[in-house]
């Protein structure tokens, strides 16, 4: 019979069905980090900028250049490559040898550098995003607002770089429960906000919330240089339509 005290020591059990979980306090602190850092922070912080350039609050198309998505993007950003950084110097000494099989513990080092690499390309790349410009700025002419070739490199690399290592995370996470064998609840919990996360994007892309960065901070005047090219990045869309009525 199902009963609630069973449901739970099944969803305690580790993974490879083992009667005990052990493991060791600077391991498990890196654990929570990294989740903290690939489960949380990074992929909302991804979330905030491609949806949420214009509000549901927001007087748009008339009021324009609305920072709130860029605040957020980068606290969440930054606090998680702050504590991916931790979560790494944590398990540093294990971390720097190398072991060359097939095993979940192997791949999670691997890919796990892979990610960490690409967290810090993404972090010195947005300081390498070029000037702004714009009626906005105290310059007209900049970067962004030129679309330079240096910002529309910047775009494609930072885009694709971005939710390659979301994705990459999501192997690294899986692979880091198997081979601590974690017990089976923190895997599932991990799949059902992934779930979510993935149901909400859809709901958001097809509500029409992903509006090109440029029009969301200067309008649609066709004379404006960035608009002389299509937006960047697969789904974005330019319109005068209010995503969020």
């Amino acid at each position: 019979m199902l009963t609630l005290s069973n449901t739970w020591q099944w969803l305690s059990t580790p993974l490879s069905g083992a009667s005990e979980h052990l493991i060791e306090p600077h391991v498990y602190w890196h654990a929570r980090l990294m989740v903290l850092a690939w489960g949380i922070c990074l992929p909302l912080g991804a979330l905030v900028a491609r949806y949420f350039k214009v509000t549901p609050g927001q007087d748009w198309p008339r009021v324009l250049d609305n920072k709130a998505w860029w605040h957020s993007h980068r606290a969440l950003q930054y606090g998680g490559v702050l504590a991916m950084s931790v979560g790494v110097y944590l398990v540093w000494p294990t971390g720097m040898a190398w072991d060359l099989t097939w095993s979940a513990s192997s791949l999670h080092h691997t890919f796990g550098w892979c990610v960490l690499g690409l967290g810090w390309i993404q972090m010195v790349g947005g300081m390498l995003r070029g000037s702004k410009g714009g009626p906005t700025d105290q310059h007209m002419a900049g970067d962004h607002y030129d679309m330079s070739v240096w910002r529309v490199v910047f775009e494609r690399v930072h885009k694709s770089l971005g939710w390659l290592a979301i994705g990459l995370s999501v192997l690294v996470i899986v692979l880091g429960l198997l081979a601590a064998d974690a017990p089976r609840w923190m895997l599932i919990t991990m799949l059902l906000w992934w779930s979510v996360l993935f149901g909400i994007a859809v709901q958001l892309q097809r509500r029409g919330c992903c509006i090109d960065t440029y029009q969301a901070i200067w309008g649609t005047q066709p004379d404006m240089p960035g608009l002389q090219r299509p937006p960047i990045g697969w789904g974005v869309r330019r319109s005068l339509e209010h995503p969020w009525r």
